[in-house]
């Protein structure tokens, strides 16, 4: 127990996150998940789309946002998403130009194995760790990804500016 704790002790966070999220995608790949004739990212997508849809409408800058791409690359994969089945768009009655993205029954069928296969990885990623300390865990890894958000749009706004200053 020695031995772990100093380990702990001695590991930066980011290399733990790190090291976990390199594990869960090395043990949970999604193209296993999801058996599609669809590339990883468009698996990535469909599985957000799968999930965010059981709770409320999404829409292309929800995938945009969450994804960190482009508009035109996100137009790209619900167009071959579209093309091969997986979803479908929807005019929203208050907004014609608005387009709601609806997984069509082809989807909807991956939904329960991609739940089952969450329940699983949950179920063995929280073994014998109390539920309190799960909960204190999701707020700690909650608070670091708002942390690193607000250094993110610093750094941002510090580039933009000094990007603003070298144009002057």
């Amino acid at each position: 127990m020695q031995d772990i704790n100093d380990k702990i002790n001695n590991m930066h966070m980011g290399k733990l996150i790190h090291m976990l999220s390199h594990e869960m995608k090395r043990n949970q790949p999604i193209d296993k998940v999801i058996k599609a004739d669809l590339t990883i990212m468009q698996k990535h997508i469909l599985k957000f789309i799968l999930l965010e849809t059981m709770h409320k409408d999404l829409y292309q800058k929800d995938i945009e946002e969450e994804f960190q791409i482009r508009k035109s690359t996100v137009t790209g994969i619900l167009k071959l998403m579209e093309k091969h089945g997986y979803i479908y768009r929807e005019s929203v009655e208050k907004d014609a130009r608005l387009k709601k993205i609806v997984p069509t029954p082809k989807a909807e069928e991956l939904r329960p194995i991609l739940l089952k296969h969450i329940a699983f990885t949950e179920n063995y990623l929280t073994k014998g760790i109390s539920e309190e300390d799960v909960i204190t865990c999701k707020k700690v890894l909650c608070q670091m990804y708002h942390n690193l958000s607000e250094m993110n749009k610093k750094t941002d706004k510090e580039a933009d500016r000094k990007n603003e200053q070298e144009t002057v």
